[in-house]
């Protein structure tokens, strides 16, 4: 697998195959990602193919974590992105993350629910789980 080189001989451009490399993705997925978020979007050498900066890998890993890992819907994600983006340049620190027992305000996208309403769900087959084995 190529690694990403730091310092001054690291490499600026990359191919969507490294990158797919890089990121563990699949090349269609990258594509429906650049259709899906604004901010993810690659330039085109003479040959007519995408050539991603480190910052667009950050940001494929960004989107990834966020749709695998932390259950965010294409929409929920892009937005989330969008939010720390204009965070960032505003300079305004994010915000400190909320825990999954506390309730999101009144009014919070459901997007940004899917995270909690998964552990709340994964604890409530656990809960069933010890029921069905305790003697009645």
């Amino acid at each position: 697998m190529p690694a990403r080189a730091k310092g001054p001989g690291r490499k600026i451009f990359h191919k969507i195959g490294e990158v797919c490399e890089l990121t563990k993705t699949e090349p269609y997925v990258l594509r429906y990602w650049e259709s899906e978020f604004p901010f993810l979007a690659p330039e085109k050498n003479k040959a007519g193919q995408r050539i991603y900066t480190d910052e667009d890998i950050d940001t494929v890993q960004q989107i990834k974590r966020l749709l695998y890992e932390e259950g965010y819907t294409t929409a929920g994600a892009r937005r989330k992105l969008e939010q720390s983006r204009r965070e960032g340049e505003l300079g305004v620190a994010p915000q400190a993350a909320v825990p999954a027992t506390v309730a999101p305000p009144a009014g919070a996208p459901s997007d940004d629910l899917r995270p909690v309403l998964k552990r709340l769900r994964d604890e409530l087959r656990a809960l069933r789980a010890q029921l069905a084995k305790r003697p009645e």
